[in-house]
C-alpha cells in the first residue's frame, strides 16, 4: 500500500466538509461555481478551501486573478491563501506548462498534491473535478471517503445527457450526491428541474445567464457583484440548510 494514501488522511482530518463539484461534459461553468462557492464560503467566515484538480484544463487560478504564488514549504506545502481560500493547483507546480500526463500519471500526481497539502482546519474544502468520468475523479473517490458530489449542468440535451450517465456511475459507487445545479439559463423552462426528478437527484437551484460574469474573471470584487454570484448565493443557502 502506498504510505501516501495514509498521509491524505490525516491531511484531510480537519476538513468539516468536502464538496467536489463535478461535469458530465466541458464549458458548463463548473470552475465558476467551485470558485463562486469558494469565495462566498470565505466571505460569511468560514475556513475554506478550493483544490483545482483539472490537471489538464486548470481555470480557478485565472478566475480568481492568481499570477504567481510563493508556497510555504514547512512539513508539507501549505498552501497561499487568496482572499480568505487555502487555494491548491497544479499551477503551483507547472506554471501554464502544458501538464501532459495520463493515467498512472495521473494519478500518482493526484496523490502526491493530496499527500503534501497542509490545509490545517477547514469547514470546507472545494475540490474542483475535471469534466466526466476522468482517472481524477475516479481517484478522488477512492483516496476521499466522506466527500460529497455537487453536479452542474446546462439546460442543454448535450450536457444532460452525459450528466445522466455521470449520475448513473456515482450511484454505482454509492457516492453522496448532494444534488444538480442548473448553470447557464437563459430561457424559462423546467427541463432540468424534471430531470433531476426523473433520476432522483436533489435539484439545487438555476444560475441565470450573466452577460457581464465574463469580463469580471480575473477581479474578486467585481465577480461578487455578479448576477451569477446573487444567484449562486441563494443556493449555497440552500445547500447549507440541508447539512442542518
Amino acid at each position: 500500500m502506498d504510505p501516501r494514501i495514509t498521509i491524505i488522511k490525516d491531511r484531510l482530518s480537519s476538513v468539516k466538509r468536502i464538496i467536489a463539484v463535478a461535469s458530465g461534459k466541458g464549458g458548463v461553468g463548473k470552475s465558476m461555481v467551485s470558485t463562486g462557492l469558494a469565495l462566498l464560503l470565505s466571505k460569511k467566515n468560514h475556513k475554506c478551501g478550493l483544490l483545482d484538480l483539472d490537471f489538464h484544463g486548470p481555470s480557478c487560478h485565472i478566475i480568481l486573478g492568481v499570477d504567481k504564488l510563493e508556497l510555504i514549504e514547512e512539513k508539507g506545502i501549505i498552501p497561499p491563501t487568496i482572499n480568505g481560500i487555502k487555494f491548491m493547483s497544479i499551477v503551483h507546480f507547472a506554471e501554464e506548462k502544458p501538464v501532459a500526463i495520463r493515467g498512472k500519471e495521473v494519478s500518482n500526481a493526484l496523490i502526491e498534491l493530496l499527500a503534501i497539502t497542509r490545509w490545517g482546519n477547514l469547514d470546507y474544502l472545494i475540490i474542483d473535478l475535471p469534466p466526466g468520468m476522468s482517472d481524477e475523479a475516479l481517484d478522488i473517490m477512492r483516496l476521499i471517503k466522506n466527500q460529497e458530489f455537487l453536479i452542474v449542468t446546462t439546460p442543454s440535451k448535450l450536457s444532460m445527457g452525459v450528466v445522466e450517465k455521470l449520475i448513473k456511475f456515482l450511484k454505482s459507487m454509492n457516492a453522496n450526491i448532494t444534488g444538480i445545479i442548473e448553470n447557464m439559463v437563459m430561457t424559462e423552462s423546467n427541463i432540468v428541474e424534471e430531470f433531476a426528478r426523473k433520476n432522483k437527484v436533489r435539484y439545487l437551484g438555476k444560475i441565470l445567464y450573466d452577460s457581464e460574469l465574463e469580463s469580471c474573471i480575473g477581479s474578486i470584487e467585481c465577480l461578487l457583484k455578479t448576477k451569477f454570484i446573487q444567484n449562486l448565493l441563494e443556493i449555497l443557502e440552500y445547500m447549507k440548510s440541508l447539512s442542518c
